[in-house]
């Protein structure tokens, strides 16, 4: 196996959605050869006013502290998007190169939804790494490009020498309940369409790759039988 392939996942709940019993979670894969690649960043450290609904838990540096890291350890945050959730912290890892889709990184620059935590993801662009639809980050770790909850999300494909291949699906696929090829689309939802499309496309990879561990991004049910850091899937 080669030196910088994957070799640990850790998962962190770092806040929540208490009304609806949602987890917040963010999470960590190193590699054989020591590298810390951080997958979002959380909630920020203020939440703002219209995200009320949000509560923070042990925030990712703390949580990071537990195992012995400061933020300045991480060599990469993978950004999935940039929702408040998702990437309100990222402006603590100083010496991180963030991997972003492009799609997303250019919609995001006028789109009002992600305007309240611009000062986190609106890096320096020679620290942001643009990525072009599914790619492989490094040997066990692929980006699967997955729009629908917003433009240009990306979820996540860890392959770990024990464990075997693990998908993060984050919000592409929120819940076990939505991860179906019967979905019926009520009408509602302007991008049902393209969510159904990913959700497609992350089934047809959990049956082509034989994949034995799908995790959701917000699923309080799963979330409790999984193992969190300081314990890892290796």
């Amino acid at each position: 196996m080669s030196q910088n392939a994957a070799n640990r996942l850790y998962l962190m709940q770092v806040g929540s959605m208490p009304e609806y019993q949602i987890p917040i979670v963010c999470y960590l894969v190193q590699t054989g050869d020591g590298k810390n690649i951080l997958i979002d960043t959380g909630l920020p450290e203020i939440i703002p006013e219209d995200a009320s609904e949000f509560e923070n838990g042990q925030d990712v540096i703390e949580q990071l502290a537990r195992i012995g890291l400061k933020p300045d350890d991480i060599d990469t945050v993978i950004s999935t998007h940039y929702d408040g959730d998702h990437a309100g912290r990222h402006a603590a890892f100083t010496k991180a190169q963030y991997v972003v889709q492009r799609v997303h990184h250019t919609d995001a620059q006028t789109n009002p939804r992600f305007a309240d935590i611009r000062s986190q993801w609106d890096q320096p662009m020679e620290r942001i790494r643009l990525v072009d639809g599914d790619t492989e980050l490094l040997p066990g770790l692929e980006l699967i490009e997955t729009s629908g909850h917003v433009p240009g999300h990306q979820s996540v494909l860890v392959r770990l020498p024990k464990t075997g291949a693990i998908l993060l699906t984050v919000d592409a696929v929120p819940f076990a309940a939505g991860f179906t090829r019967d979905e019926q689309d009520d009408g509602s939802n302007p991008d049902a369409e393209a969510i159904r499309a990913s959700t497609i496309k992350l089934l047809d990879l959990v049956e082509r790759e034989q994949i034995g561990l799908v995790i959701f991004g917000h699923d309080m049910e799963q979330w409790a039988g999984l193992k969190k850091l300081p314990e890892y899937y290796e």
